[in-house]
C-alpha cells in the first residue's frame, strides 16, 4: 500500500509557516499542494539512499534500476548473496559495495532493526542509523523524512536546500547557505519538513536556476 505526505496549503501547519515567514509564504503559494510518496520498505529505502550519495537523481536511478536487476529483490539475504563483481557491474564503487553489505549484515543479526525506527525520536533514529558504515546524518535525516515522513526535520547541511534558500531570500552566492537555514529556522518551528519541501519544489521546479529572484516569479 502506497503512502505519501500530502501538503495542503490551506492546513493549518502550512498558514502557520507562511504567516510567519512571507517570503516563504509566496512561494508556497506559487507552488500550491504537494504530494510526496513514501519509501514504504526501510531497508530498500537505504539502500536506495547509499547507491544516490554524491550522483545526480538521473545517475543514482540508472544504477539503482541495475542493481535490482542484478539482486533480484531488494533484501539484506540476496544482497549479501551477491559477489562483488555483480555490484560493480551495476555500477557501485567498492565503498558503496562495502556500505550495503554492511547494512545488510547489521539488518540480518538485528544489530539494526529498522522496523522498529518509527518508535523513536529523530536523534535516536539518526543515532542507530549512523552506526551503519556509509550512513551519515544526512542519509538518516533523508530517511526521517521520505521514510518515515517526519514533519519535523531540518536537514542544515542539505546542499540543495541552502542554494534554494539563498535564491529566496536573495542572498549573494558566496554568502553561507547553512547559516541562512539556521537564521529562519525559528520562523518555521516546529514544521521544518514542510518549509523544506517547499525550498526543494523551487529547485526541482527550476525557479532557483531559471529566476534571478522570487520577484521575477511572481510578475
Amino acid at each position: 500500500m502506497e503512502r505519501a505526505m500530502v501538503i495542503k496549503v490551506y492546513d493549518e501547519k502550512v498558514q502557520r509557516i507562511a504567516q510567519a515567514d512571507a517570503r516563504l509564504g509566496q512561494l508556497i503559494a506559487v507552488i500550491g499542494d504537494l504530494t510526496i510518496p513514501l519509501r514504504v520498505d526501510p531497508f530498500d529505502s537505504l539502500v536506495m539512499s547509499i547507491i544516490g550519495q554524491l550522483l545526480s537523481v538521473k545517475a543514482a536511478g540508472t544504477i539503482y534500476t541495475r542493481f535490482v536487476d542484478l539482486c533480484k529483490v531488494v533484501a539484506p539475504e540476496s544482497i549479501l548473496l551477491m559477489e562483488d563483481t555483480e555490484f560493480r557491474a551495476a555500477g557501485l564503487s567498492r565503498s558503496k559495495t562495502s556500505y550495503i553489505k554492511d547494512l545488510s549484515s547489521k539488518v540480518i543479526s538485528k544489530e539494526v532493526d529498522l522496523y522498529q525506527l518509527d518508535q523513536f525520536s529523530n536523534e535516536t533514529v539518526i543515532r542507530i542509523l549512523t552506526s551503519v558504515k556509509g550512513v551519515g546524518k544526512w542519509t538518516a535525516e533523508m530517511f526521517l523524512i521520505f521514510s518515515l515522513g517526519r514533519l519535523d526535520v531540518l536537514s542544515l547541511g542539505d546542499v540543495g536546500l541552502q542554494r534554494s534558500a539563498k535564491w529566496l531570500y536573495n542572498l549573494d552566492k558566496h554568502e553561507d547557505g547553512k547559516a541562512c537555514l539556521e537564521r529562519k529556522a525559528s520562523l518555521w518551528f516546529p514544521y521544518y519538513t514542510i518549509a523544506s519541501l517547499y525550498l526543494w519544489e523551487a529547485v526541482n521546479m527550476g525557479y532557483v536556476d531559471s529566476c534571478a529572484s522570487l520577484e521575477e516569479l511572481l510578475l
